[in-house]
């Protein structure tokens, strides 16, 4: 009824490194649990008897401790589908999730658990203007349960962080840690995540990424010119460029692709003695680092002989390589034959791209005016106090896509500040121009706009406006490949279907049991509680769901039978049998629809004989 518990999770891994260091412990409900002797396993990672707190180089901040735990809490909430506001719903790839991203990750966890190849963010800045969120992990445990949803249906909020606030910092970073500790546990190996980021939190954020991810695997600090012309209001300095950070789950596994040549590097290449081996330009045959054997004479063409290198230079290569390039006409002597020998470089015989810097001008990324007018192109605003300002170009995102993903490797690319879907639209745009199958995860809280559009009220409303309509576009132009998928599946953040029907003795009374008697919550359809399965058995969220029929009912059939699912109130023997056939991986029911506990144990009878190998869930 919850996701993974991760702090248990992590308790088993320690178990077998260290069980020692395994001890137990009274949880908030009183309940013997299996816990960490910290103090022990302290010492099991010194190489001297610790003796208290040792001083050691770190990023502190008030609640820390609480984020670290946020990032391992479980959550009884589920993703619910909403095929109304979907896109080719059942054959798309593409995930929108509405709501909390901290929830969001957690219930993503199981499905998409070292899956995602990519990572851009664009959080908060974190300017006192902008909203971060409350988590408020501060809390005591009992508020806790409370706030994440497991009693009740209380959420969280989007709050102001001004600078007067003692807490600035604190608060920004406690929204920020459990995110990135969870986002990590998604990434491949060969994974990276970009964040985009000012210099309001640059060195806090990179501090915690190094903390989170390893300093090892830091990669690169891009700069990235935002603004094409100087701010003359601005008090100080214009300022030009924003930051982005770039972190490897694992720097030795993931590499970047390289920048296409540019006409003007091409440009550089010519062939004036109409070389067979095509176009070329001359290098420099001389170097500054001193090298014995790069000291000769050499003869032109021309008769002429230069007896050696400029002063304080030498040939960089020996006199043999040399007389073996210039027998095979890589050498050039200057149109007249009496130049300073050069080095002949072929375009054909070059790396086909260029390795990438971390200066990033608007000429080739796009600047934020640039982001505006292609959020005004695709979302038709009659309010513009509603246009973001923080919103990114597209060609920003394109260039992210191009070197840290492959176009024709299905690669999962994740946003959890979704905001007005930059991402979702840039991956739709990489994948018409270079044949691309990439996959895009959008989350966005449901953040009301200043005022209410009149086709959406919400910045998630708004980026899936936008999505839209550059689907509808792409698909009205002739250039588009068939098979394109512009589609997107919508999910929102909910509390969990199953309703809570655990009670000791002492806690109910035969007028309550009744009440009790349905595992699942009054209101929730067969496709909602087919997600919460999908969650729970860490299958992805886009696996192809198809309604077929069974013995006289309809059943829900997933991925070429992975898994089968009936969710009526009513199961009966012939369609067991018939689902038990199939021999499918999974068949899930819901426990309430079978009439007795003899018939749940008769069904389970029938897949041991038919289909042994089927793991069945009751809910």
């Amino acid at each position: 009824m919850t996701s993974p518990d991760l702090t248990d999770a992590n308790i088993e891994k320690l178990a077998e490194l260290f069980p020692s260091v395994i001890t137990e412990a009274l949880d908030i409900d009183g309940n013997l649990r299996k816990a960490v002797d910290f103090d022990l396993l302290r010492q099991e990672l010194s190489h001297y008897i610790v003796e208290g707190s040792q001083e050691r180089y770190q990023l502190d901040w008030p609640g820390k401790r609480a984020a670290d735990f946020a990032a391992n809490a479980p959550i009884a909430k589920t993703l619910r589908p909403v095929r109304g506001e979907s896109v080719d719903f059942d054959t798309t790839k593409n995930l929108f999730i509405e709501g909390d991203n901290l929830d969001a990750l957690k219930l993503l966890q199981e499905s998409y658990l070292g899956k995602v190849k990519l990572i851009y963010i664009d959080p908060p800045y974190n300017t006192g203007r902008d909203f971060i969120y409350d988590d408020d992990y501060a809390a005591s445990a009992t508020e806790h349960l409370v706030k994440s949803g497991q009693v009740d249906d209380e959420g969280r909020r989007l709050v102001a962080n001004p600078e007067t606030n003692g807490r600035f910092h604190s608060d920004w970073l406690s929204m920020m840690y459990p995110r990135l500790k969870l986002a990590r546990n998604l990434l491949k190996d060969d994974g990276v995540i970009f964040i985009s980021i000012d210099d309001n939190e640059v060195d806090n954020l990179k501090r915690i990424a190094s903390e989170i991810f390893g300093a090892r695997n830091f990669v690169a600090q891009i700069i990235w010119q935002k603004v094409y012309s100087p701010k003359n209001s601005a008090r100080w300095f214009s300022e030009d460029h924003d930051y982005i950070l770039i972190f490897a789950r694992d720097k030795e596994k993931w590499q970047p692709r390289k920048l296409p040549r540019t006409e003007a590097m091409e440009a550089r290449y010519k062939n004036p003695d109409s070389d067979p081996r095509g176009p070329w330009k001359a290098a420099d045959m001389t170097a500054r680092n001193p090298y014995e054997a790069g000291l000769y004479p050499v003869t032109a063409p021309s008769g002429r002989v230069i007896s050696g290198p400029p002063r304080g230079r030498y040939w960089a290569i020996s006199e043999k390589r040399f007389k073996e390039l210039d027998a095979d006409n890589r050498i050039w002597w200057g149109p007249d034959s009496n130049n300073t020998p050069a080095v002949k470089r072929f375009l054909s015989e070059v790396s086909d791209g260029r390795t990438p810097q971390t200066l990033w001008f608007y000429e080739e990324v796009g600047h934020t005016q640039d982001a505006k007018k292609a959020l005004l192109k695709y979302v038709p605003f009659e309010h513009t106090e509603n246009v973001l300002n923080s919103v990114k170009p597209v060609e920003l995102i394109q260039r992210i896509l191009h070197l840290s993903s492959e176009p024709g490797d299905g690669d999962i690319v994740l946003d959890f500040f979704g905001g007005s879907a930059t991402t979702a639209h840039a991956v739709l745009k990489q994948n018409l121009e270079d044949g691309g199958n990439r996959r895009f995860i959008s989350v966005t809280i449901e953040e009301p706009l200043p005022k209410p559009e009149p086709g959406f009220g919400t910045i998630f409303g708004m980026g899936l406006t936008r999505v839209r309509n550059v689907a509808a576009e792409m698909k009205r132009s002739d250039d588009t490949p068939t098979g394109l998928d512009t589609g997107f599946r919508v999910l929102r953040v909910d509390t969990t279907n199953m309703t809570d029907v655990l009670r000791a003795p002492n806690e109910t009374d035969q007028q309550a049991l009744m009440g009790l008697e349905d595992s699942v919550k009054i209101g929730r359809s067969g496709e909602d509680l087919l997600f919460q399965v999908l969650l729970d058995w860490g299958l992805e969220l886009t696996m192809p769901v198809t309604v077929k029929k069974l013995a006289g009912r309809e059943v829900f059939v997933v991925e070429d039978d992975a898994l089968i699912a009936y969710f009526d109130t009513e199961v009966s023997p012939e369609l067991v049998r018939a689902i038990a056939e199939r021999e499918p991986l999974r068949a899930v029911f819901r426990d309430s629809a079978f009439t007795s506990d003899a018939a749940r144990i008769n069904a389970e009878q029938v897949f041991r004989e038919v289909s042994p190998a089927t793991d069945i869930k009751a809910i």
